[in-house]
C-alpha cells in the first residue's frame, strides 16, 4: 500500500467521490428531481460517504478515523437502501440499480478493509499523517 499523505489519496474517497457523481447525475434526471425527499436525502448520503473519510482523515488518530470511516459505511448503506426506493418508484431502471449498487456496494468493502487495515497496523493510536 502506497503512503497515503491526504484524505485524496484513500481510495474508498476516491470512488465515493465517483459514486456522488453518478448519484447526482441520476437523482436530478426526469420524476426522481421532483422526489425532493429521496432526491435530497440520496444526496446527502453520498456526500456524507466522502465527508466523514476526509473528516476522519484530519482529525488525526487511527482510532478516532476508523469512528469516521464506520459513519462512512453506514452512509453507502443508506445509499443502498435509497436506491431501492429509486427502484421501486421507477426513478432508475433495474440496470441502472444494479450499476449504482454495485458501486455503493463496492465503497462500502474497501471502508471495511481500510478499517480492518488500520484496526490491525502498527499505526495504531498515532497520527495517521
Amino acid at each position: 500500500m502506497s503512503k497515503i499523505q491526504k484524505f485524496e489519496d484513500v481510495l474508498a474517497w476516491q470512488k465515493a467521490r465517483e459514486l456522488t457523481r453518478e448519484i447526482y447525475a441520476h437523482a436530478e434526471a426526469g420524476l426522481f428531481a421532483k422526489d425532493f425527499g429521496l432526491r435530497d436525502q440520496i444526496q446527502r448520503a453520498s456526500v456524507s460517504i466522502m465527508g466523514n473519510v476526509a473528516e476522519g482523515f484530519d482529525r488525526g488518530g487511527d482510532k478516532e478515523f476508523i469512528q469516521f470511516l464506520s459513519i462512512s459505511k453506514g452512509s453507502c448503506g443508506e445509499v443502498k437502501s435509497h436506491l431501492y426506493v429509486a427502484l421501486d418508484q421507477q426513478y432508475v431502471n433495474s440496470a441502472q440499480f444494479n450499476q449504482l449498487y454495485k458501486s455503493a456496494d463496492e465503497v462500502g468493502r474497501l471502508l471495511a478493509g481500510f478499517m480492518t487495515y488500520l484496526e490491525q497496523s502498527d499505526l495504531r493510536g498515532r497520527k495517521f499523517k
